[in-house]
């Protein structure tokens, strides 16, 4: 099992049998945690943390979402997603247009600049995702995949 830095394994191996290394929520809250700072790490030379990363992920995903559906898939609330936007904006990496559908509404696309930075971004999470998941076989990393799928989408 792999430690935070500074974590010694002995601290980790104390709490081990703690009811709470064995709660759902808490496993899921610390996988995140941990996953989230290793993302952060190696999207930082990119100028990206995990939730730029995400908003210009569907931005370039060719789905041409509103802010309000980032806000909701992202389960952020519209007003962090506004500066999200902003900022990816302000550097060339999206446009906001308006919505063929809702013209009160704006699309995020991504810019020919946003997708090189998006797909070099991409290798960098997938390199995370790879140390994340070393542990585990193949068929295991795609059962854990399907399981927090249905985890994450369910209604």
């Amino acid at each position: 099992m792999a430690t935070k830095p500074g974590t010694t394994m002995n601290t980790i191996d104390r709490f081990l049998d703690s009811e709470l290394a064995g709660d759902i929520e808490f496993l899921t809250a610390r996988t995140r945690s941990l996953g989230s700072a290793r993302a952060n790490r190696l999207l930082a030379p990119l100028g990206l943390k995990v939730r730029s990363y995400s908003v210009l992920s569907l931005a370039c995903s060719g789905l041409a979402p509103t802010q309000r559906e980032l806000a909701e898939f992202l389960s952020l609330d519209p007003s962090q997603i506004v500066p999200l936007v902003d900022a990816l904006e302000g550097e060339g990496l999206v446009e906001r247009t308006a919505d063929p559908n809702d013209r009160r509404s704006k699309v995020i696309t991504g810019t020919k600049a946003g997708e090189q930075l998006y797909k070099k971004a991409r290798t960098a999470t997938a390199e995370g995702e790879a140390i994340a998941m070393a542990m585990l076989s193949k068929p295991e990393q795609e059962t854990l995949r399907e399981l927090l799928s249905r985890i994450a989408f369910r209604d």
